[in-house]
């Protein structure tokens, strides 16, 4: 298998170098590759120039407003963003719900939510972990009872989630919620569209090691939502689940972003002195260097494998629990290897006038390895998967 770009894919690529140097602002990447957090202005700033220029929705289909790319395309539009320090773009409506809906939604469910996500009118949060639910995530206990009074067919909501990333920001939110106690696990759960702003939902702040408000809980008593606002069926909600957890898990692998945190770290060791030598020329750290340096080009060729076999027709399986196991470990190796860099000024954890510290970025990216199903959850997806164990 040639894993080469085409000399079309190379023009490609060189288009996309362009757009970047025209459109993304200096001061913008500049506080990206710092590693310091984006404000929700900016990062909707971001998200209208990509939409204006019809590269937002990369992997939706043309008809629904993408721009028919091929997964190559993909790859090479996400990996030089992250090389030119590009906001990552937020994945909850574009790369989580907007899948979920071409798939599993109503002609009605597309035609309204899919042009609201392109332009931004809504800001979507995920719904799916809860305090007794994380890596189990089939055992949620937030009930959806469905009803009917003078308004129409409706489900209330109650129960709590949490680590919901950016929720308070977020207008709407997709939940997965239990319609069936009676069933199996994974056959009494559905998919539910949310908005944030009915009574009787709370959201409150959870401030992470870092100092930071990135997550939170959401409460819900009594939350009445439209049956129009199911998708898929009832009691179906985990293939919904199971197949957005697919786009995020290979996602979570960010080889984009290990590649250009890799040549930051690669820089900064070149400048950072140890007994009066360059540490990149330490045995110890070095060794470390280069084996980070040869697992992010191990991933980089088995993703593209991953890419070939999509792009031929399959579908990613225990592939993306590869890739997710792969990809958090080596950006996690890196922030470690970036503390090492910062020597005793890496034990701060405020930002200072270059930057995020190196402390923060690491305890921030203590996560990657949880979320998204925990690297220990996909190593039984494999071992079930490919192992049949």
């Amino acid at each position: 298998m040639d894993l080469n770009f085409t000399p079309e894919e190379e023009i490609f690529r060189s288009a996309v170098r362009q757009f970047l140097a025209d459109k993304l602002s200096p001061q913008l990447a500049s506080t990206v590759a710092q590693g310091k957090h984006l404000g929700k202005v900016e990062m909707e700033q971001w998200h209208a120039v990509l939409n204006e220029r019809g590269w937002l929705t990369n992997h939706w289909p043309r008809e629904f407003g993408g721009p028919g790319w091929s997964v190559i395309e993909k790859y090479i539009f996400e990996t030089e963003c992250a090389l030119a320090h590009a906001p990552r773009v937020l994945p909850f409506g574009v790369n989580m719900l907007g899948p979920v809906l071409i798939k599993y939604g109503t002609a009605a469910q597309k035609q309204y939510w899919l042009p609201r996500i392109l332009d931004g009118s809504d800001w979507w949060c995920q719904g799916y972990s809860e305090p007794g639910a994380g890596s189990d995530l089939a055992g949620l206990s937030t009930s959806a009872v469905r009803g009917v009074d003078a308004q129409g067919e409706h489900y209330l909501v109650n129960g709590q989630k949490t680590w919901t990333t950016l929720g308070q920001h977020a207008n709407m939110i997709f939940c997965l919620v239990r319609t069936n106690r009676e069933a199996k696990k994974q056959e009494g759960i559905s998919f539910l569209l949310i908005d944030m702003n009915t009574p009787g939902i709370k959201v409150r702040p959870i401030i992470l090691l870092d100092g930071t408000h990135e997550v939170n809980e959401v409460f819900f008593t009594d939350v009445r939502v439209p049956a129009e606002n199911l998708v898929g069926e009832e009691n179906r909600g985990w293939t919904c689940a199971k197949f957005l957890l697919t786009y995020e898990r290979t996602n979570i692998a960010g080889v984009g972003f290990s590649m250009a945190a890799l040549e930051r770290l690669k820089q900064a060791a070149r400048l950072a002195r140890r007994n009066g030598r360059p540490l990149a020329e330490d045995p110890l750290f070095g060794a470390r260097l280069a084996r980070v340096e040869i697992d992010l080009e191990n991933m980089k060729t088995t993703n593209l494998r991953v890419i070939a076999a999509v792009a031929g027709g399959g579908a990613p399986g225990a592939e993306s629990s590869m890739l997710k196991i792969r990809g958090t470990e080596i950006r996690q190796e890196i922030t470690a290897l970036m503390r090492r860099v910062d020597g005793p000024a890496a034990r701060a954890l405020e930002a200072d006038d270059v930057g995020a510290s190196a402390a923060a970025q690491y305890f921030n990216h203590r996560k990657l390895s949880i979320f998204g199903g925990s690297n220990e959850i996909q190593k039984n997806i494999i071992a079930k998967m490919i192992l049949g164990l």
